[in-house]
């Protein structure tokens, strides 16, 4: 269990991944209840904001007919269409003002599930004395999925927000667990 105002410290970055209105319900691409990572991922924010570590907000931001919508050929439906409104961040979901954006899932020739791939997220966070990253948010079979391997990758020690992530599927966030802690994430629930 995890205080997050006791959790932060120096040294630490958050990391909220795609808490968009397209990934939650009424979406073009919903997550069953992915707007209950709203409330904890608030929780989360206060204290990094109180303690002065940066937020990092990563958001899908795809171009019209992107290569991973199904119309070309790809696995998903049209969703977090640049400048449209299912591509804004969650209408309750309380980024401040010096939260810094994330935009991925821009390339015409390949999709870009982590907040790391091709960002140049990990040297900025090195640049800043970032060694641990606490991640959450949307989905947590795909994207956090890829941003917290990515940032095992980059050799940042990494603690998943399990109660700040949803999956597309009940066996996709299993396997996606695992595959996070045989990567060497740590699973924390917020304590309440």
């Amino acid at each position: 269990m995890a205080n997050p105002r006791t959790a932060l410290r120096k040294g630490d970055a958050l990391i909220v991944v795609d808490v968009q209105k397209d990934f939650c319900p009424g979406g073009a691409l919903p997550i069953e209840k992915g707007d209950e990572v709203v409330p904890v991922l608030n929780r989360w924010i206060t204290a990094a904001t109180d303690k002065g570590v940066p937020i990092y907000a990563s958001r899908d931001w795809h171009p019209a007919r992107h290569m991973s919508f199904k119309e070309q050929g790809g696995a998903w439906p049209p969703h977090c269409v640049q400048d449209t409104d299912g591509a804004a961040f969650h209408p309750d979901l309380e980024l401040p003002k010096h939260t810094n954006k994330i935009t991925r899932g821009v390339r015409f020739d390949k999709d870009q599930n982590s907040a790391f791939d091709e960002t140049g997220l990990a040297a900025h966070l090195r640049e800043h004395g970032i060694k641990r990253v606490w991640i959450g948010g949307l989905a947590q079979d795909v994207c956090v999925l890829a941003t917290v391997l990515d940032a095992r990758k980059e050799g940042f020690g990494v603690e998943v927000i399990t109660d700040a992530t949803r999956p597309i599927t009940t066996d996709g966030g299993v396997r996606a667990n695992c595959e996070m802690r045989d990567a060497g994430a740590h699973m924390q629930t917020t304590e309440t």
